[in-house]
Order: structure tokens, then sequence, then C-alpha cells
């Protein structure tokens, strides 16, 4: 089982030029809204149609530009599940299942498909029932059991979670196991969410302004990324360009500070990262130590996330700039720094208008240079 697609799409203000290979595995496509990872899916799909390019699946060729070769969607048996899993309202969820079942299927064995898929996503009893009548849960899972039921060459799933709650994702997540694992061939995955990317996808690829920039495991991805767009989507909340000063030592502009590494620095080095959960509490002056003052704090359940100002920034080199002026460049000035809050004296947790030391392990950071 394999996928080969070699395609680019022009628009007036943004082109898609993707190359990917994948096998039998769940490939995730990681990036912010409108990067081009849901136009990828819908090109293969045969929903949108590439300006040039090749696609093959399973060793048929969908779309072949120079061939002249671009089969209907009817004909390259894809499964694709949207945001609202595109039920039928005026089909039972029975009829729903068998949809996508081919008109060759004899009926007596597309009826055992559908009790199949039925009883493997436990919608046993719903068969007479129209989606109207059924959770967004339920919905999920007569969507989920049609992909399987057409016997596609490819399963495309394009942020399935992103109108559900917490707990139902939580629970609905275990759906998706049992999808995957009745699967044998290439899964592709749209997500702009890191965790849910980790747990579902073999690989992972960065996707931003119409191009893959990376492709690694999520181990790679999140421990050494290889672009800013790996940076920031593997969840790192502190990434500031870098300019090179030293074999071991980067100035960030925004930040107003130098920092020493451990890992030599590129001599094209573009960003610096470090994650908030790294940054340390320092007694006082030492290296990669500095003295910052807490402009904000905010709680997550389990969590205190601090805005911190460099107290002893460079203001020669680059001024600071009051939130009033212009917030982002304001935020763009500060660190992030997360630390924990369960079994503490709520006391001893900084909040605004504190000062504290703080240092940034040299082992902890990431240079990129793209």
């Amino acid at each position: 089982m394999s996928l080969e697609v070699s395609i680019k799409k022009s628009f007036p203000s943004f082109t898609l030029d993707v190359s990917i290979e994948a096998g039998s595995e769940t490939l995730g496509f990681l990036g912010a809204s409108g990067c081009g990872k849901s136009l990828t899916m819908r090109c293969i799909a045969g929903i949108e149609k590439p300006d040039e390019g090749r696609i093959v699946v399973n060793g048929q060729v969908f779309f072949d530009s120079e061939e002249r070769i671009n089969l209907t969607p009817q004909q390259r048996k894809t499964a694709l599940l949207f945001q609202n899993y595109m039920l039928f309202p005026n089909l039972t969820v029975a009829q729903n299942v068998a949809a996508g079942i081919g008109r060759d299927v004899p009926r007596a064995d597309a009826d055992a498909i559908v009790q199949s898929e039925l009883k493997r996503f436990g919608l046993e009893g719903f068969d007479a029932r129209y989606p109207a009548q059924l959770s967004g849960g339920q919905q999920q899972r007569v969507a989920l059991a049609r992909m399987l039921a057409a016997r596609p060459g490819i399963l495309m799933l394009d942020e399935p979670f992103s109108a559900l709650d917490a707990h139902l994702k939580g629970v609905l997540e275990q759906n998706l196991v049992s999808l995957f694992d009745a699967f044998d061939g290439t899964i592709l995955y749209v997500s702009h969410d890191i965790d849910e990317a980790l747990r579902f996808c073999d690989r992972i690829a960065v996707v931003e302004s119409g191009h893959i920039l990376e492709i690694d495991t999520g181990d790679d991805l999140v421990n050494r990324p290889q672009s800013s767009a790996a940076l920031k989507l593997s969840g790192c909340k502190n990434a500031t360009p870098a300019e090179r000063v030293g074999d071991h030592c980067v100035w960030l502009p925004k930040w107003g500070v130098r920092v020493a590494t451990d890992e030599e620095v590129p001599a094209d080095v573009k960003y610096l990262g470090v994650r908030a959960r790294y940054v340390e509490r320092a007694e006082g002056p030492g290296e990669n130590n500095y003295r910052m003052r807490v402009d904000r704090a905010s709680d997550s359940r389990f969590e205190r996330t601090l805005l911190l100002g460099f107290v002893d920034r460079d203001e020669s080199a680059v001024p600071t700039v009051a939130h009033t002026e212009d917030e982002m460049k304001y935020l763009h000035q500060h660190m992030f720094w997360r630390v924990g809050k369960v079994d503490v004296d709520p006391a001893r947790l900084l909040d605004a208008g504190d000062e504290v030391w703080v240092h940034i392990p040299k082992d902890r950071i990431y240079l990129v240079t793209k």
C-alpha cells in the first residue's frame, strides 16, 4: 500500500507545491489554517484538480497532467472525512454506511458489511435512525463506519475533532483507534493540534504556505525541530529570531539579550527556541541567567503561565515597546514560562509585578535555519 504525490496548484496569492511519499502508515499534516493541508487531501480525492503533477495510490494513477489522466472522485475510491461528517440527512444510519459500497457488491454482501461496521463502532440498533436523531459522537461513528464499509484505497481525515468539546473528543479518539487498526494502508490525518497528531501519526509533515518544510517522526519533531514552523507547531512558546555572534552564542534582537548554547551555532541560524516548561528559576547572575519582570500571569488547571520581560535588555539596540503601542511587538519582546501549581503554596507562586531571576539551560535550546 503506498501513496505518491507531486503536485502544484496556483492561486492569486497562494501556491500549493507538495511532494510526499507514504506507505502503510498514518501520516499527519500539521499546520496553521489556510496552509494547504486540506487542499492537498481534496486534490488526492479528486475534489480539486492540480495544475500539474502526479498522484498515485497503491499503484493506480489518479492524476497525471502529462498523460492527461484525471480520475473522477468515484473512480478513485478514497475516503475523506470532513469536520462536519457529511452524512446524508435523508438516509438512515444503515443507508449512510452503505452509501460508499460499490454497486457491483451483491446485496447480501453489502448488508453484511454494513452490519459488521455498525458493530465495530457500537451502533447496533441504530440502523433505522436518521442523522438528526443522533448525537455528534454517534454521527462521527456513522461517518467512520461508512469510510471502512467503502473499502477505500486510502483514508483521509480532515480535523475530525475540531468541533468537539474536550470530554467528547477524548472518548471519540478511541473510535479512531478502531478505525486505524482495521485499515491496512495509507492514512492521512490533518490537524493543527500537536498532541493529537502525536497520538495518531507515525510521521508528521509540517506544512506552511503550501509547502512541506519537513517530515519527521513525532519524537524528532518535538525534540529536533528543523524549522521555525516546526518550533511553533510543536508547541514551543518561545521561538524568536536569532543572529550568530559566536560559535556558541546568539544575539536575540527582539529580546535584546545574548544567549549561550551547547550546540554550535550554524552560520545561517534564523531562530532560537526554548520551551516554556524548560525555563528554570535561578538565584542570581550567571551564564544564561536573566533578571525578569512578570508582566502577566494566567492560570490553567495545573499550570501558571508567566509573561516575562527582560529587565536588563539592551535598550540601545532594541527599545522596549509598550503593549499600548503595539501588542504583538510587546509580546514578541517577552519570554513565556510555565510553572506547575499542583501541590504548591499559592502564596509562593509568582504574579504580575514580581521580579525573578531565571535560567535558560544551554542543552534545552533549539537552533533552526529555516
